[in-house]
């Protein structure tokens, strides 16, 4: 039986609070976060870690003092190795981008496994070339400096395989049953923000946000469905995509509706969905004088998508060498930044 090595990629988190401001270097020296030359970068990145550390560390001492992201995605990789018991002999790692275990220590760890093939799945649905694109990068980095040359395949992006759909409106739906009679609600989508000026070099992310959002809405078959795309978690002074889910919530409260909030570009909880969205969103929302605040869960080990993320994997271990979840071209042409662009979506 064929051995295949299953690497799930996702963001990272600090494990305790003196990891808090090494974490937030390693994410704003990543090239793909700030798009400045060295040593330009590091010198950014040091001042910006070190002010933001504080900040953060508070955030994380509402969750214990770490993130709980690690502990979550063993949890996936757990459910996705037992989807696979019956295609194929299958380990599931994990490599995070920001904070252990990354990418060298797990390259080392598959290379000890042996695979004849090597599966890459961002746990990112939308593709972005600041997670999924960084993430797959700095692996294939790691994987020559290492010489790991089992085949290795790549899942580029997923935005509306029906798996992914078909729990997010499961959990939507249990959410709106439990909305009390006659109280209007108006449900937001929010995924996190990215630099307008990233969107403009070519980035597919915001469009495949609004396609997951119409597939799941679709769904849903709710034709007086009130809902509304948003975006989180902004830093800095640049121009972000919007409408902000700040925002919404603001308006949602100025017209007396109730906002369900869906993470929809987040499939584990952590700071953002945990702090961001419970705690602080809630506050603003109460602020406002918002009626009702339900903030759904994100899908996590849902059956629905452990199994849909089974299928990218199968697909991929078949022989595509980069897949969305269809044959035919899933971006606009506009949208050039892909890493799929040039192979699966041709």
């Amino acid at each position: 039986m064929r051995r295949v090595a299953v690497v799930l990629f996702n963001l990272g988190g600090p494990d305790s609070p003196a990891a808090v401001r090494p974490f937030l270097f390693n994410l704003f020296n990543d090239p793909a976060i700030i798009r400045l030359p060295q040593p330009f970068r590091w010198l950014l990145a040091q001042l910006i870690s070190r002010r933001r550390a504080p900040i953060a560390r508070s955030i994380y001492e509402e969750l214990g003092g770490s993130s709980p992201l690690l502990e979550l995605t063993r949890a996936q990789a757990d459910a996705l190795e037992i989807a696979l018991k019956d295609s194929f002999e299958a380990r599931v790692f994990i490599a995070m981008r920001y904070w252990h275990p990354m990418s060298a220590q797990t390259v080392a760890e598959v290379a000890a496994y042996a695979p004849d093939h090597v599966v890459l799945l961002p746990l990112y649905p939308q593709f972005s070339t600041t997670t999924s694109g960084s993430s797959i990068g700095e692996w294939q980095r790691a994987a020559s400096r290492q010489g790991l040359s089992a085949t290795t395949g790549i899942v580029g992006c997923y935005p509306t395989i029906d798996g992914l759909v078909s729990a997010h409106a499961e959990l939507i739906s249990q959410a709106l049953t439990d909305i009390p009679t006659g109280q209007s609600v108006r449900v937001l989508f929010s995924a996190h923000g990215l630099p307008k000026r990233v969107i403009e070099a070519g980035d597919p992310y915001q469009w495949q946000v609004e396609q997951t959002a119409n597939a799941i809405v679709g769904a849903l078959a709710k034709d007086d469905l009130d809902y509304v795309v948003c975006y989180q978690s902004k830093v800095g002074r640049l121009e972000w995509i919007g409408p902000s889910t700040e925002d919404e919530i603001k308006r949602a409260g100025e017209d007396g509706v109730g906002v369900v909030v869906v993470p929809i570009a987040f499939v584990s909880e952590h700071s953002e969905t945990l702090v961001e969205l419970d705690i602080e969103y809630l506050e603003l929302a109460n602020e406002h004088h918002v009626p009702i605040y339900v903030r759904v869960p994100a899908i996590g080990t849902h059956p629905s998508f452990i199994g849909a993320l089974g299928s990218l994997v199968r697909d991929v271990a078949g022989g595509n060498a980069c897949v969305n979840h269809t044959s035919a071209k899933l971006c606009p042409q506009e949208f050039s930044a892909c890493i799929c662009v040039s192979s699966t979506n041709d």
